[in-house]
C-alpha cells in the first residue's frame, strides 16, 4: 500500500511540473507571436517605402503620380493615402528609437505638453521604438526619470518636466542626478 502511495505521489508531482512547463511555453508562444506580427508590420511598411523609393529612382515620381499626368490630374492630387500613411506609422514606431528612456521621455513630455504617469510613459516609449527588457520596466522608468533633474514629479509615479529644462540638456548623455 505505501508502495502505492509514492507512485500516485510521483505522479501528482511529474503532471504539476508538466502543467507549469505548459504554462511557460505557452508565454513564450504568445510573446514570439507578437513579435512576429510587429516584425510583419515592419517589412509590410519597409517594403512599400522601398517600391516607393526605386519608383522615384526610376522615374523620378512614383507610378501612380506618372499614371495621373497622362490622365491629365495635378501630380500634388495623387499623394497616395496608403503611403502617407505608412510613412506617418514608420515615423511613429522609430521616433525614440536609438534613445535613452530619460531621452526619449523628455521628448515625449515635451510633446505631450503634461505630465503622464509612468504606465502611459511605458506604453508611449515602447510604441516609439525603445526596447525595454527587464521584469518590472514601469518601475525602472520612474526611477531613472525621478533621477534626473528634467523631471519632477506631480503625483505618485507620474512625471512631468521641470521649467529649467531647456533645449541643451535634451540629449544630454550624462544628465545632473539628483
Amino acid at each position: 500500500m505505501e508502495e502505492f502511495k509514492e507512485i500516485i505521489t510521483g505522479l501528482k508531482q511529474r503532471v504539476q511540473v508538466y502543467k507549469a512547463k505548459l504554462q511557460e511555453l505557452q508565454k513564450k508562444r504568445d510573446k514570439a507571436d507578437d513579435e512576429i506580427k510587429t516584425v510583419k508590420r515592419y517589412l509590410e511598411l519597409a517594403e512599400t517605402l522601398y517600391r516607393v523609393e526605386v519608383e522615384k529612382a526610376k522615374g523620378g515620381m512614383p507610378l501612380n503620380q506618372l499614371n495621373a499626368e497622362k490622365e491629365g490630374t495635378p501630380a500634388s492630387k495623387t499623394s497616395s493615402p496608403l503611403l502617407d500613411r505608412s510613412n506617418l506609422i514608420l515615423l511613429e514606431k522609430t521616433k525614440y528609437v536609438g534613445l535613452s528612456v530619460p531621452q526619449a521621455t523628455f521628448l515625449l513630455l515635451k510633446e505631450a505638453g503634461k505630465a503622464l504617469h509612468a504606465k502611459e510613459i511605458y506604453s508611449r516609449l515602447i510604441h516609439g521604438g525603445v526596447r525595454m527588457r527587464g521584469k518590472t520596466p514601469i518601475t525602472s522608468i520612474a526611477i531613472s526619470l525621478s533621477r534626473d533633474k528634467r523631471f519632477v514629479k506631480s503625483a505618485p509615479n507620474t512625471f512631468k518636466l521641470t521649467r529649467e529644462t531647456g533645449h541643451d540638456v535634451l540629449l544630454d548623455k550624462n544628465p545632473p542626478n539628483t
